[in-house]
């Protein structure tokens, strides 16, 4: 694709279109509160943040955990991915997730994983799509 590009950021230098990418993935949430995480998301050793450029604009981001899992080694956990709702179903998602795997085999990692909200019907064709696979639930439990 011309004129795009991956790179990892950070995102506080882009915070103003972080927090809207952020806001479109998560609308019901407060801004303040969007705000608040992702600083102390960017603070956490094992913490990366992926971006998506088109034409030099940022138009989508992934978060990226590293983590090392019995059942299947070093892993790329990944969050709070989204593509600018503008640009969506353009192909932009197919090259984006590609350049993170090509990322994460450059960097030795076994697997890429990720959790994805249960009412995304969208989100889950596209990781099926993919070649990702649902391995388990995702329980939770608030202590706050």
């Amino acid at each position: 694709m011309k004129n795009i590009e991956v790179k990892l950021i950070n995102p506080l230098e882009y915070e103003p279109r972080v927090l809207e990418l952020l806001k479109q993935l998560n609308p019901e949430m407060d801004l303040t509160d969007l705000k608040h995480k992702q600083r102390e998301m960017t603070s956490i050793p094992n913490y990366a943040c992926f971006g998506l450029f088109l034409k030099g604009e940022l138009m989508g981001i992934s978060s990226g955990w590293t983590t090392v899992r019995v059942y299947c080694g070093k892993q790329l956990e990944l969050d709070n991915v989204i593509i600018d709702n503008k640009q969506q179903s353009k192909g932009f998602g197919n090259y984006f997730m590609e350049a993170i795997k090509e990322w994460s085999l450059e960097n030795k990692y076994q697997s890429i994983g990720l959790n994805t909200y249960v009412q995304n019907a969208r989100s889950h064709k596209f990781y099926f799509n993919e070649g990702f696979k649902i391995l388990g639930f995702h329980f939770e439990q608030r202590l706050l």
